[in-house]
């Protein structure tokens, strides 16, 4: 698995607390309820494979189950790259798969963001489909296309804090000059997949429980 087990998981139950909480300070935890059937679009056949294989690193790390197929949606983890926010409402039903299309192009636009997640979940609270829009610019047109797959993988396999990535990537540089995903950040994706977990959450006394199950090894 991509993740450099040297070094042991040192996040404290405030951190853990953080990576769930929201900017409006709400905490707001889920992770995936069902297999995850990921597709890729705007890229090639050899930039899929890259893809596809970062999912099912951080899907067998978490203890989760990747598959070809959804029952209910068919793909239920969609990767889309282009090169410009404006693509976005010319991709046929994309009107229909993100709600207010033409305002959050706008908002993106703006801001300049280069990435969004969009997530849909069942009954329970779990998530049931992500929808990761990714905007090649400069800054990611840099960045090694396995080290962006794993940063978007692991980005996608948990319902983060809009905040939990902006200060520090959830990667980090091995030996050998390889990019792995972070110790700390490895043990918490398999923590919040323990089976005794709930799927989701809104207590922020699920970071403590979360934070006491960091010393399992990867």
């Amino acid at each position: 698995m991509n993740a450099d087990t040297d070094t042991p998981a040192t996040l404290t139950p405030e951190e853990v607390e953080s990576l769930f909480t929201r900017s409006d300070g709400s905490y707001l935890f889920a992770r995936w309820g069902r297999a995850i059937a990921p597709i890729v679009f705007g890229v090639q056949d050899e930039t899929l494979a890259v893809v596809r294989e970062a999912v099912q690193g951080v899907c067998a790390l978490a203890g989760h189950e990747m598959t070809e197929m959804d029952a209910e949606l068919g793909s239920n983890l969609m990767f889309f790259f282009f090169r410009d926010w404006a693509e976005l409402p010319e991709v046929p039903g994309m009107d229909r798969l993100v709600p207010e299309l033409d305002d959050l192009v706008a908002r993106l636009s703006e801001a300049l963001a280069n990435q969004y997640r969009l997530y849909r979940f069942d009954p329970q609270g779990a998530i049931k489909a992500c929808f990761v829009f990714i905007r090649m610019d400069e800054n990611l047109q840099a960045v090694p296309a396995q080290t962006l797959a794993l940063s978007q993988a692991v980005q996608s396999i948990l319902l983060w804090s809009d905040r939990a990535f902006t200060d520090r990537s959830p990667l980090k540089v091995a030996t050998g000059e390889t990019t792995v995903l972070r110790p700390d950040i490895a043990v918490l994706v398999r923590a919040a997949y323990d089976p005794v977990m709930p799927v989701c959450a809104q207590d922020p006394a699920h970071a403590l429980r979360l934070a006491a199950r960091l010393t399992r090894p990867v």
